[in-house]
């Protein structure tokens, strides 16, 4: 882990893990911040989903009168597949995080803080250590495409055959109408022509 001074910002630090320990920061009065660079994370994730490229990007933390706010400007990548073609595919992701934490445990007295009004707020370990991997996990979870497509021109797969649209022309001879539908083939309503 390398530190360096930015003039103006707080400390910035490149590290890999998506845990910090912030009880410096804890003790510093509201406005100090923290700069970290995430490179070459790689994390589990929910749902059968995987990481094509590790995360990469910047996070600030900064002092609140009540906590941390963290606020993330992440790049991922998923492995895919088109939902048109079927082709594997790499689908890029920008994912933006701000999150408000706050402590377990009171930093000045070591006091356990009474969690029990917001128990939705992401809060710090025991050991005022900030650990984002689940919130990061759930923003790559909640960007992750419905339908991802290779391009969005896409002509995807022949519903007759299966083979991609995209290699030739996809006409097939007719298929046979059921026997009870043939009086139809040469019904016409006054005006249409074939």
């Amino acid at each position: 882990m390398t530190a360096r001074s930015r003039p103006g910002r707080g400390r910035v630090q490149d590290i890999h893990p998506l845990t910090w320990n912030v009880a410096a920061l804890l003790g510093e009065p509201p406005g100090a911040t923290r700069d970290y660079r995430v490179s070459g994370v790689t994390i589990p994730l929910p749902d059968e989903l995987r990481l094509a490229d590790p995360i990469e990007g910047d996070i600030r933390l900064a002092r609140t009168n009540r906590g941390l706010l963290a606020t993330a400007d992440l790049a991922a990548a998923l492995e895919a597949q088109c939902s048109r073609c079927l082709r594997d595919i790499v689908v890029p992701l920008d994912l933006g995080i701000d999150e408000e934490v706050l402590p377990t445990v009171d930093p000045v007295t070591g006091l356990a803080v009474d969690a029990t009004a917001e128990p939705d707020v992401l809060r710090l370990t025991d050991h005022h250590e900030l650990e984002l991997e689940p919130v990061v996990a759930e923003a790559i979870s909640l960007a992750e495409p419905i339908a991802p497509l290779c391009r969005p021109d896409c002509k995807g797969l022949c519903p007759t055959c299966g083979e991609s649209r995209e290699q030739g022309d996809h006409r097939h001879a007719d298929e046979e109408i059921d026997p009870r539908l043939a009086a139809l083939r040469d019904f016409r309503i006054d005006g249409d022509e074939r």
